[in-house]
């Protein structure tokens, strides 16, 4: 079941019949709060050509707005604090928070809002939007999976998604490296990101 209602064709396929709200999916429209605690945004690099370093940011709070019948009305913010970031060893997360890369002290918050909102079939649909990294916002699209909505067992109205997106962290003056005798870099320019959301329907 897809969070937002979308249209349908004739069998002709040269008409496009009237939308029609789902019960199930107009009662999901609302404000929701991102649930810290069940969530994970997570980025990977490579490192030194060869493997892959995994990472996830522990501190942040979002939220979205949700339109089952109006995808294009939809909206997502995320504040994410630098100092949590954390990939398992302390001294490169101490190297990532300093002045070679996220300058946490001058820049201590990283933020995305989004801008535009799409369907794009199933359960899929696709988030563009403005991510701010050392001051410097540019756009960037996001593909998410709709896993699905419940009550939990105290109360709570959940949905859950899932998300991937690819960045060049140059472009956002990401740029420090270190060549390798063998050729190539220490760390990649390219940057996977990856989320798992689950967010609370505001009361």
């Amino acid at each position: 079941m897809g969070i937002f209602n979308r249209k349908d064709t004739t069998d002709a396929g040269t008409q496009t019949a009237a939308t029609a709200v789902n019960p199930d999916l107009a009662a999901l429209t609302g404000d929701y709060t991102i649930d810290a605690a069940h969530t994970t945004l997570g980025f990977v690099a490579r490192h030194a050509m060869v493997t892959n370093v995994k990472g996830k940011f522990l501190d942040f709070s979002g939220s979205l707005h949700l339109d089952g019948s109006d995808p294009s009305a939809s909206t997502a913010s995320l504040d994410i604090k630098m100092d949590s970031i954390d990939t398992g060893s302390a001294d490169r997360d101490g190297h990532l928070k300093s002045a070679d890369f996220f300058k946490i002290d001058e820049f201590p918050v990283m933020t995305f809002r989004s801008t535009k909102a799409e369907a794009l079939g199933g359960d899929d649909y696709r988030i563009t939007g403005d991510l701010e990294i050392l001051g410097t916002t540019r756009p960037i699209t996001i593909d998410l999976e709709f896993n699905g909505a419940a009550k939990d067992p105290f109360g709570n109205e959940r949905v859950g998604f899932e998300g991937k997106a690819e960045i060049l962290r140059s472009e956002w003056g990401l740029t420090w490296n270190a060549a390798l005798e063998t050729g190539g870099v220490l760390v990649s320019d390219k940057i996977k990101l990856n989320f798992d959301i689950s967010a609370i329907k505001n009361a």
